[in-house]
């Protein structure tokens, strides 16, 4: 049995908020947990919320998507403090890539467990990000997001948002910078995957990994509109990486620059502008994950519950 004391940070405007709050601190409380809950307002909010309770909780549970899992990150580094996740989002891509079941009750089964696992962070211009960072089509994408958008429409809401960023397209040039390396590309569209998962279940990589010390970071060459909608059954796979036109490299570290400032979205949040530098950092947040979650071929770094 699970014990210790949790900060549950509900995001009440998240597409799943609405959960069935008391069933949700009845199952943890079962499992030898003393849950305290807190609501917040927005991603802002968040971090005060974890400074103002970490005295008081070894633990943070937050109930909501990826942008209240982001909003989360720089206070858990700085406090060290492990996360429980409750997919309430629409995408929950970082449950995905870590194998959390999408159903809430079940995700506290996974919390109650207590198997941590520490994953890595990408890190753009000194902001955090789980999943993946945009430059081009997908900062676009994430306007065309919308919170109505996505509370309506759920995870189909994406594909009509990428239908009405798909007009709006436009290329940029771009130095990608690896290595001592000089890299010039004409692009639609920059990916720097942290993670596995991005966009609702896409796949940055058929073999991405959030706890491989690497980032995946790949560029798409302009395409007409008939073939980037070809291309997305592959990008469902994380097979979109051997097209032609699609450049890719794994590296620890890469800095982007842009002919004019583009700005860089990380986990659908724009955070800051080109030129940006981007780094994994390691090992830097331990997750509660399911019993049957794979670690990375090297490096298998587990921690015991708290």
């Amino acid at each position: 049995m699970t014990t210790g004391r949790a900060l549950l940070i509900i995001n009440r405007n998240s597409r799943g908020g609405q959960a069935d709050l008391d069933a949700i601190k009845t199952r943890l409380s079962q499992s030898g947990l003393g849950v305290e809950t807190v609501f917040s307002e927005n991603r802002q909010s968040v971090t005060g919320l974890i400074e103002a309770h970490k005295q008081s909780c070894d633990r943070v549970i937050i109930g909501g998507g990826d942008g209240s899992l982001n909003a989360a990150a720089e206070a858990l580094v700085a406090n060290s403090l492990p996360l429980g996740i409750l997919p309430l989002g629409t995408a929950n891509d970082l449950a995905r890539t870590l194998e959390i079941p999408l159903n809430p009750i079940h995700a506290c089964e996974v919390i109650a467990k207590g198997r941590l696992h520490w994953i890595d962070l990408g890190c753009v211009n000194g902001h955090y990000f789980f999943n993946v960072a945009h430059i081009g089509f997908g900062v676009t994408l994430a306007r065309e997001l919308s919170a109505e958008i996505k509370k309506q429409w759920g995870i189909f809401g994406y594909g009509r948002a990428a239908f009405a960023a798909l007009n709006k397209r436009s290329s940029f040039r771009a130095e990608i910078r690896d290595d001592g390396r000089i890299y010039k590309k004409r692009c639609l569209q920059i990916a720097i995957g942290n993670g596995r998962h991005f966009g609702g279940g896409m796949a940055v990589a058929h073999d991405a990994r959030i706890d491989d010390h690497t980032l995946d970071v790949w560029s798409l060459e302009p395409f007409d509109l008939w073939e980037l909608m070809a291309l997305l059954p592959a990008m469902l796979r994380g097979r979109h990486l051997e097209h032609r036109r699609v450049w890719h490299r794994r590296t620890e570290s890469v800095e982007i620059r842009t002919r004019k400032r583009m700005p860089v979205s990380a986990d659908g949040e724009e955070t800051t502008l080109t030129p940006a530098k981007f780094h994994v950092l390691p090992r830097a947040i331990a997750v509660y994950v399911p019993p049957h979650f794979e670690t990375a071929a090297a490096g298998r770094h587990e921690v015991s519950p708290a």
